[in-house]
């Protein structure tokens, strides 16, 4: 982690470590660019693979995904304790054609439509994140990636518990489950980044509190949120495929 970033979070420097915890995860972790998907299904993979890395049935996974059609599987994905009717317009969604589905992990509702959203998941043995505080697993997690979003360009830090972001706003952010197994157990991490988005759909089919309107350092959901299409110029395709590349190299 950057010097800067750690003036910022006022964290120690845990860079080496979280190297070195990936350099040993490494020979076993399998790295899938996955077949498009539904959301249900979506959701139903990400606590399966979890449970069986737990019991010892899977290897190490970093899967990143993709969705199984147009607009017709867009979704708004809401955290395992959230209410639906608090966190979505559920008229509209439905008009729009969103699904509502609920993860497994905790955290905020995301907007997901096929094409504009980045998404990874992390299933790695509980000893991954052995003896880290859970503020700090999330950066242990998503370390790699931060590392393979910077070689694009982009000036991303860790943002709060959970968020990825650059100087222009938020880009992305992460829930986490753990999976006690006996002696064994795994840990779920997911990420879901904005590449592009369509902001007066997000506003209409998400119910946006009142509190975060009102901060006068937010004044819209494009502010809040940061494509990287826009940072980056680049397709989605050539992220997606710069991040599977990175683990080769």
């Amino acid at each position: 982690i950057p010097a800067s970033i750690n003036t910022q979070t006022k964290q120690p420097d845990k860079s080496s470590e979280y190297r070195e915890r990936w350099n040993a995860l490494k020979p076993q972790l399998t790295v899938i660019h996955d077949h498009p998907r539904t959301p249900d299904e979506q959701m139903a993979i990400d606590e399966t693979w979890a449970r069986e890395v737990a019991a010892g049935t899977r290897q190490p996974t970093i899967r990143l995904w993709e969705w199984a059609g147009p607009a017709k599987f867009a979704a708004v994905v809401i955290g395992r304790f959230q209410s639906a009717q608090d966190e979505v317009n559920l008229d509209i969604a439905k008009q729009l054609g969103f699904d509502v589905v609920r993860r497994c992990t905790g955290g905020g509702a995301m907007f997901i439509e096929p094409g504009n959203t980045i998404t990874y998941s992390l299933y790695a043995p509980l000893d991954f994140v052995q003896g880290v505080s859970i503020e700090e697993s999330y950066r242990l997690c998503d370390w790699w990636l931060v590392e393979a979003l910077r070689e694009l360009g982009l000036d991303v830090r860790f943002a709060g518990l959970n968020d990825i972001a650059s100087q222009y706003g938020k880009i992305g952010g992460a829930a986490q489950r753990r999976f006690p197994v006996g002696s064994g157990g795994a840990v779920l991490h997911h990420v879901t980044m904005a590449y592009d988005i369509d902001a007066a759909k997000m506003s209409r089919v998400l119910n946006t509190s009142r509190e975060k309107m009102s901060d006068k350092a937010v004044k819209s959901a494009v502010k809040r949120v940061d494509p990287m299409k826009s940072q980056t110029g680049l397709s989605r395709e050539h992220i997606v495929e710069h991040l599977i590349d990175w683990f080769a190299a």
